[in-house]
């Protein structure tokens, strides 16, 4: 049986990942939960887990759960919900909080050794010039949960350093596809979060939107796969179907194809190297399927293109633009900026970045620091001319 640690337990990934432990008691037992301040969501989940240890990082939220399962030590705070972990008992530790704050999380399931599923893209996009060979010298393996590295990391046989020609990573292209400058200008939230394939978190959806996201995927496919930028290729995939795609040097390129549900990738990175049955994946092949690939050319996504270039200059500068694109977001969702004033806050805050190596914790902090800051000064200059 694994034992799991699950740290972001409300978010989506978290709670998609308690249905699929709860789906196999024989097979999975969640030791370790930590959340941020959803308290009502979160007592729910411990009645029907009852883990050995629990918190949540917002104290006041904790402070609001009355109700704790007999056996489960609770707790509220941030370092309280950071032990979390590095439980004792837990076997691997399954990072799905967002934003870079999920960071720190990931750190310390590698320092304590343990088998670290990562839905946490910030962790490699900010950290992964130095979080992937820490990982390496602690001897605590790293298995992707994002759908698109999953099926790379499945169609490489489960094996993160076998050889390959290229990497294809498929997108659905967002909800705005096809859509004119003008008619852009025009997007709200409520049309961001409707995405035309996935249910996910605000933040990851709006992403997806502006492609951004999936500039961080190709950042994440660079770090867990070893793969120079030149060779990893977008390509657009309306239906999502073909998760992604690896060409191998004699030509052949394999795929991996499901309906989209992330319970797929999430329940095999806790089952690995065992495969377990997800009836939420299972195609229909028996009726009519098209599958369509479309190119995914400059300029069509400015986002996109930014998170690009700034992948390729490294050092610092992702961890800039994760900062810049959380406080954007966060800016858009409440009214305070334009869809399209998006990638200018991205822009400027990298044209006012400094490039340093990310060679620590420490110098991820600093730059978060500093390109949230500046990204703040840009919406309120911009916000002003969003109607």
């Amino acid at each position: 049986m694994k034992r799991i640690a699950l740290i972001g337990s409300t978010g989506s990934i978290g709670r998609q990942t308690v249905e699929v432990a709860l789906a196999s008691p024989d097979k999975f037992r969640i030791v370790a939960m930590a959340a941020g301040g959803s308290h009502g969501l979160f007592a729910r989940q411990l009645a029907a887990v009852r883990p050995e240890y629990a918190a949540l990082a917002d104290k006041g939220a904790a402070a609001k759960v009355t109700e704790i399962p007999a056996g489960t030590a609770f707790y509220g705070g941030e370092e309280a919900a950071l032990a979390a972990a590095s439980w004792q008992t837990a076997d691997m530790v399954l990072v799905a909080a967002g934003g870079f704050a999920g960071l720190k999380y990931s750190l310390a399931a590698i320092a304590a050794g343990k088998t670290l599923a990562l839905a946490n893209k910030e962790t490699l996009v900010c950290g992964g010039d130095f979080i992937v060979p820490l990982a390496e010298r602690a001897g605590a393996e790293i298995l992707p949960v994002d759908s698109e590295h999953s099926a790379i990391w499945q169609c490489l046989g489960l094996n993160r350093r076998a050889p390959f020609e290229r990497l294809i990573i498929t997108a659905s292209g967002g909800a705005f596809r096809g859509f004119s400058p003008e008619r852009l200008k025009t997007v709200t939230p409520q049309m961001a979060l409707a995405h035309p394939t996935w249910n996910m978190g605000a933040k990851i959806t709006v992403d997806s939107a502006t492609m951004l996201n999936k500039g961080f995927e190709v950042m994440e496919a660079h770090h867990l796969f070893g793969a120079g930028y030149d060779a990893i290729t977008v390509v657009l995939h309306p239906q999502s179907i073909v998760h992604s795609m690896v060409e191998f040097a004699d030509g052949a390129v394999l795929a991996q194809l499901s309906r989209p549900t992330m319970k797929l990738p999430i329940s095999l990175a806790l089952s690995y190297p065992e495969r377990l049955p997800v009836a939420d994946a299972r195609l229909d092949l028996a009726k009519a399927l098209s599958l369509e690939f479309l190119p995914l050319e400059q300029g069509m996504y400015p986002c996109f293109d930014i998170a690009l270039q700034c992948a390729r200059e490294g050092g610092t500068l992702p961890c800039a633009l994760n900062a810049a694109g959380e406080v954007a977001v966060r800016a858009f969702l409440d009214g305070e900026l334009g869809f399209t004033q998006i990638p200018q806050v991205l822009s400027g805050v990298l044209q006012g970045a400094v490039r340093a190596e990310a060679d620590s914790y420490g110098a991820l902090c600093e730059a978060d620091t500093k390109a949230r800051a500046a990204a703040e000064k840009l919406v309120s200059g911009l916000s002003g001319r969003h109607t």
